[in-house]
């Protein structure tokens, strides 16, 4: 397993296939939606699993926090933890950007996972895309 910052185009259309079969076609997210035009600034990254691209996730800085977003596994290799390995490299490069705080709007199924991994629910529950979602938040000043 490793986790790798997107730098190519290939690597990117990867992450983008991995988002369509999990949001798109599982989840039912409007294609529209899934894409957008943050995806082009955005760091990305790949999380592979035996040398094939498996789960991706993004980052983005909204109101001078890391905004951790569209994280997903392909449904074959959900039992890994390559989640939580996404999560972190996603908080390194968070810290790597000199930022404190962490935030991010997690399905609802999904708070306890990111729970364990050190994030507080600040919000009541919202829908984004169809799908219950609460805002999640991380301090990782500490950790800078």
């Amino acid at each position: 397993m490793k986790v790798q910052r997107i730098i190519d185009k290939q690597e990117l259309e990867a992450a983008f296939y991995i988002r369509k079969i999990v949001f798109v076609e599982e989840q039912k997210v409007p294609l529209e939606d899934e894409f957008d035009e943050h995806d082009a600034y955005a760091d990305h990254v790949l999380v592979y699993y035996d040398e094939k691209p498996v789960g991706t996730g993004r980052l983005r800085i909204v109101d001078n926090a890391a905004k951790l977003e569209r994280i997903c596994i392909l449904a074959s290799h959900r039992k890994y933890g390559l989640g939580k390995e996404i999560v972190k490299s996603l908080e390194r490069m968070a810290k790597e950007r000199g930022l404190a705080k962490v935030k991010l709007h997690g399905q609802t199924h999904a708070e306890h996972f990111y729970k364990k991994l050190g994030y507080q629910t600040a919000s009541e529950i919202f829908i984004e895309d169809g799908i219950p979602h609460i805002l999640m938040v991380k301090d990782i000043s500490e950790h800078l």
